[in-house]
């Protein structure tokens, strides 16, 4: 898309946001180079607007500025449900920002964050929000690198947070501390159904927590362990677990590291054909 035309295009949704277009329930401005001065704009639009329901600001470059502004947004917006802010170089100031919003905010019930900069010290920031906020359900942090210091915060939060049904952590460089922390929240948790640890950095002893958890844990009916090393000795683990788990139903495992051994365990435990 050349600069008319995406000048133009902005231009006509800002134009259906100020006037509350009742057909306007969808923006969809992924990859459109929107930097801070746009998003304060649209932003401005966004306060007072009442028909929008989802947001996708995928693969711009909002800034710190244009966060602040559509965080400001959010805490008067009543309409959103859905906001999508992958790959936009989000920081810990973003996440500041976006954080003190969602304390604010009760009608967001789905945000995804891929392919940030978040970091540890980001999902700290946005730990202190999920402990208070009660709207939203869905939460994507792909690819952020919050390593075990970042899902070390989610113990906290899994403990007291009642309305989140979908965490998603994959490719987050997350060991055996950051799952151990995990587990031990999942313990307690009575909300979380899906879990998402794909592409990760645990083994067996990483997998022996999640599977003590799951002997305890009533909620949880997916768990995506794909990509992690938890081999023959995680199987085990998860073996006896699955003997006393009542509630979980779909589980991934590809590329595990598994051998015949982990195989004929996990045959045995289902009764079926892996």
């Amino acid at each position: 898309m050349n600069q008319r035309n995406r000048i133009e295009k902005l231009e006509k949704v800002l134009q259906r946001l100020i006037q509350n277009d009742q057909t306007l329930t969808k923006i969809n401005l992924r990859e459109k180079r929107i930097g801070s001065e746009e998003m304060k704009t649209l932003s401005k639009a966004l306060k007072v607007n009442q028909t929008v329901t989802k947001l996708k600001f995928s693969e711009n470059q909002i800034g710190n500025e244009g966060m602040k502004s559509l965080s400001q947004a959010l805490k008067r917006n009543q309409t959103v449900t859905e906001l999508k802010i992958a790959k936009n170089k989000i920081g810990i100031k973003e996440m500041i920002s976006l954080g003190e919003a969602l304390k604010v905010n009760q009608t967001l019930t789905k945000l995804e964050l891929h392919e940030n900069e978040i970091g540890d010290e980001g999902t700290k920031a946005l730990s202190e929000f999920l402990k208070v906020n009660q709207a939203l359900t869905k939460l994507s942090i792909l690819d952020n690198l919050i390593g075990d210091e970042g899902a070390k915060t989610f113990n906290e939060v899994l403990k007291v947070n009642q309305t989140l049904t979908k965490l998603n952590l994959p490719g987050n460089d997350i060991g055996n501390e950051g799952t151990q922390a995990i587990s031990e929240a999942l313990k307690m948790n009575q909300t979380l159904t899906q879990l998402d640890l794909s592409f990760n950095d645990m083994n067996a002893e990483g997998m022996q927590a999640i599977s003590e958890a799951l002997k305890i844990n009533q909620t949880l009916i997916q768990l995506d362990l794909s990509y992690n090393q938890i081999g023959d000795e995680g199987m085990k683990a998860l073996n006896e677990a699955l003997k006393v788990n009542q509630t979980l139903t779909k589980f991934y495992l590809s590329e595990n590291e598994i051998g015949d051994e982990g195989i004929q365990v996990l045959k045995e435990s289902l009764n079926m054909i892996i």
